[in-house]
């Protein structure tokens, strides 16, 4: 029944029998032989042919979850024997949203490919719950975030801690009267000099405007979470999908934002923001190293996440 799944599969990836056929270096008219002759074995359509693009029947999509499960115990029989043979050859896909695709991965995938240069590494660059589904699919072994994941899904291990600071505009004229609260890039580069610096109240900026990243992104919640502990609802001018993209907005002085220390550290120097530490629990959040519960975790896998563990 399941001879000849991967073509049905491929079908379902590409959602058209012709870029399956394409992709597979096969004719079009053998690609649906070979679908047909599965669906009569199953004795239920596995495609509707008459929707564009193509789509998959309620028979049909449980075969495909079907296929997924047996493709994920393939992958796993796979990762052991890689294991076995010391990681002299495997693949390993590494999952991240664009912050930590630039800023964090680069130098490490680097370092991992020196010492294990056979081994197929790949980064897969997406949102957050765009890569959490690929990460259950087994379509990624490890993502690097900082949302806190349902531990009953996932296991994890600490990578680093971030610190989300206020990210204001240089020429507001509140700044000069703020001048002890504001934080150098020596200080931010140091975690016990911004864990010294004095805290600013936020509440002398309940009066401008923010530019906040979405309510279901980790930082537009906290920031929401941050201004209502200092009791005011913070006046949005523009929402985001990018911590990059309200940390730009806010360096052409259209508004204030809270950026991560690990973005303005990773960006070119900017004159026209000042950066102010913000005092609650909701500033400080941990980044993760994230890998699908219960999966095998080959020695090539283990290698990477050893690479990633903090510094003590």
């Amino acid at each position: 029944m399941f001879s000849g799944m991967h073509y049905v599969y491929q079908v379902y990836k590409a959602r058209s029998f012709s870029k399956a056929a394409q992709q597979l270096f096969i004719s079009q008219p053998a690609l649906s032989a070979s679908v047909k002759k599965i669906e009569e074995r199953i004795g239920y359509p596995i495609f509707d042919r008459s929707s564009k693009p193509l789509s998959i029947t309620e028979c049909g999509a449980k075969y495909i979850a079907a296929i997924e499960e047996i493709m994920a115990v393939e992958q796993e029989f796979t990762d052991y024997l890689n294991e076995w043979q010391e990681a002299h050859v495997g693949s390993l896909t590494i999952g991240g949203t664009s912050l930590f695709s630039a800023l964090v991965l680069p130098p490490i995938m680097a370092r991992f490919s020196a010492l294990y240069p056979n081994i197929c590494l790949t980064l897969e660059e997406a949102s957050t719950g765009k890569l959490e589904e690929k990460l259950q699919k087994g379509e990624i072994d490890v993502l690097i975030d900082n949302d806190e994941l349902d531990d009953r899904v996932v296991e994890r291990q600490l990578f680093f801690q971030e610190y989300l600071l206020l990210a204001v505009p240089e020429h507001y004229p509140i700044n000069q009267e703020l001048v002890e609260y504001q934080l150098s890039l020596n200080q931010i580069r140091s975690r016990f000099e911004v864990e010294e610096a004095p805290i600013i109240p936020l509440e002398l900026f309940q009066q401008e405007a923010f530019i906040l990243q979405k309510a279901d992104n980790d930082t537009g919640r906290r920031a929401r979470k941050i201004c209502r502990q200092a009791a005011f609802e913070p006046k949005v001018l523009l929402e985001v999908d990018q911590q990059l993209t309200a940390y730009m907005i806010t360096a052409s002085g259209m508004g204030i934002s809270f950026v991560g220390n690990l973005l303005i550290l990773g960006l070119p120097t900017s004159h026209s923001v000042i950066y102010y530490k913000v005092g609650t629990d909701y500033a400080r959040r941990n980044v993760y190293a994230y890998w699908k519960r219960g999966r095998y975790v080959s020695r090539a896998m283990a290698e990477f996440l050893s690479m990633m563990k903090p510094a003590r």
